[in-house]
Parts: C-alpha cells; structure tokens; sequence
C-alpha cells in the first residue's frame, strides 16, 4: 500500500558530497516522522538522522555538521544531504516512514530497500 524508492547513493571519495533521496507514494493520508537509518557490513542497523512533520530534526552524533536531513511534505519525499564524507559512512542506507493510511487511524513503518554509500579514494 506504501512504496519507497530511494535514490542518490554511489562512489565518492573522503570530502564529497551525495544527496540521498526518499520518495513514498501510496494511500497515504499523513507522514508523521521520516529517518534515514544505515548499516555497515556486519554491524547493524543505526538511525543516522531524522524529521518530524513539524520540521523537527534529531542526528547522531558523527554525522553533525555534516550531514542535513530535509522534507517536501508536497512530493512525500525526505532528503540527506551528506558533505564532508568520510571512508567511516560507508554504508547501505535506508529510509524509514510512519504513515498513515487513508481509512486507517493508525500509523504503520515502512522501510525503503536501501541505497549503497561507499566512500573510497
């Protein structure tokens, strides 16, 4: 009922930059909070940053200053901007939502199918 495509992760050397996108589409009636969470080779899984519907913003620690977490209510869609990489953010990232479905009062998550980051010179 909810689909998430993400997009915008590849190669970058250490000090680039990417800009990862998540866009939801579905019977949604509402977009409560939307993260962006990632995972290392043999590690699991960690929030890296998140949005709330009122613009509201959380990061983990290693990724302030660095990385920006946006949303376009409009479009569904979420965005990390991601400057000053680093070999260390190498990772498969994920987006999550929690949605609320039309004819539902309930809020539901989903997972989009992950984008790989691999920062290397």
């Amino acid at each position: 009922q909810v689909q998430l495509v993400e997009s915008g992760g590849g190669l970058v050397q250490p000090g680039g930059s990417l800009r990862l996108s998540c866009a939801a589409s579905g019977s949604i009636s509402d977009i409560r909070s939307m993260t962006w969470y990632r995972q290392a080779p043999g590690q699991q899984r960690n929030l890296v940053a998140g949005i709330t519907s009122g613009g509201s913003t959380n990061y983990e620690d290693d990724v302030k200053g660095r990385f920006t977490i946006s949303r376009d209510n409009a479009k569904n869609t979420v965005y990390l901007q991601m400057n000053s990489l680093k070999p260390e953010d190498t990772a498969v990232y994920y987006c999550n939502v929690h949605v609320k479905l039309y004819f539902s009062s309930n809020y539901y998550s989903y997972w989009g199918q992950g984008t790989q980051v691999t920062v290397s010179s």
